[in-house]
């Protein structure tokens, strides 16, 4: 025969001693709280004194379950907020990237509207330009320097005119073709443009070397100093280019030959203007025909 399933509590020690201790507990609860009754009606400051005891006794604990609490409850805001703050970090990223794209197509777009308003001005002080081209190629891995200019004999363009960018003297016209021109670049060996020196007007010449740079020679002046920094315009000898053109800076000081760099280089250029020579060659003069010997009358 099966035990029954409830017994009393008889049956074991320990459910005696269990439910004696809970008789115990609620009688002492009981024999607290009207003890704690009798002293709050007979003596009300006694009782606020043991209050307050009583606060200050918990206060503590309750302190400290509240920060645990607070401390769990936090955990998720915490990975929310982690998680937010990384979309938010990628985000200003992206945002930083694009900026930083539009700020250089900024400055491209300014650096490029600024060359063109220099080309402009140039052709607006130039004296009859002839054509404004773009310089379409260079020979950069030759001694020889030339350039091609996208404009050729039906544009007008001619042998010996000089050619000029925004910063300064390119070259002159050594070929022509009816849609295309050679350009003898200034930094070309065979390359001479007589130039003075704008601070003292010294009379030189500035000659290429093939390497992308030019040297520039006094005439007529012996161990005359060339310093760092001199700027060398054309003179307008020669009849070819006109004069005040920019065309080279000297890069290290010496006399009488100096190395210098040019102010307008070939290989960042894209657009240049063809002027007309700055003295037209003289036209011949014709050769006068012979006066007919007149022959004498017969008799």
């Amino acid at each position: 025969m099966a035990p029954p399933r409830n017994h009393r509590p008889g049956f074991s020690r320990r459910a005696q001693y269990t439910v004696f201790a809970g008789y115990v507990l609620a009688a002492s609860g009981a024999l607290v709280g009207a003890i704690l009754l009798l002293i709050s009606i007979i003596d009300p400051r006694a009782f606020s004194a043991l209050r307050g005891a009583m606060r200050e006794a918990t206060t503590p604990i309750s302190s400290g379950a509240d920060w645990v609490w607070d401390g769990v409850a936090s955990v998720p805001a915490g990975i929310g907020d982690y998680f937010g703050a990384v979309s938010e970090n990628r985000r200003l990223r992206a945002r930083e990237e694009a900026t930083r794209r539009y700020l250089m197509q900024a400055r491209l777009l300014n650096r490029e509207n600024a060359r063109l308003r220099t080309l402009l001005a140039l052709r607006d002080r130039s004296a009859a330009p002839v054509i404004t081209a773009r310089l379409v190629n260079s020979s950069a891995s030759s001694t020889r320097r030339f350039a091609t200019l996208n404009a050729g004999s039906r544009q007008g363009v001619m042998r010996g005119q000089p050619v000029r960018g925004p910063n300064g003297l390119i070259g002159r016209i050594v070929e022509t073709s009816p849609n295309t021109a050679s350009v003898l670049l200034i930094i070309d060996p065979e390359s001479i443009v007589p130039v003075r020196r704008t601070r003292d007007g010294l009379s030189a010449i500035v000659a290429g070397v093939g390497n992308g740079m030019v040297e520039v020679r006094t005439a007529g002046v012996v161990n005359a100093p060339l310093l760092a920094g001199d700027v060398f315009v054309t003179s307008g000898t020669g009849g070819i280019y006109p004069p005040g053109v920019p065309v080279a800076r000297v890069s290290r000081s010496q006399r009488d030959v100096a190395p210098a760099r040019v102010f307008a280089e070939p290989d960042g250029l894209d657009f240049a203007l063809v002027e007309r020579a700055f003295l037209p060659a003289p036209v011949p003069r014709p050769t006068p025909s012979a006066t007919p010997t007149p022959t004498p009358a017969a008799e």
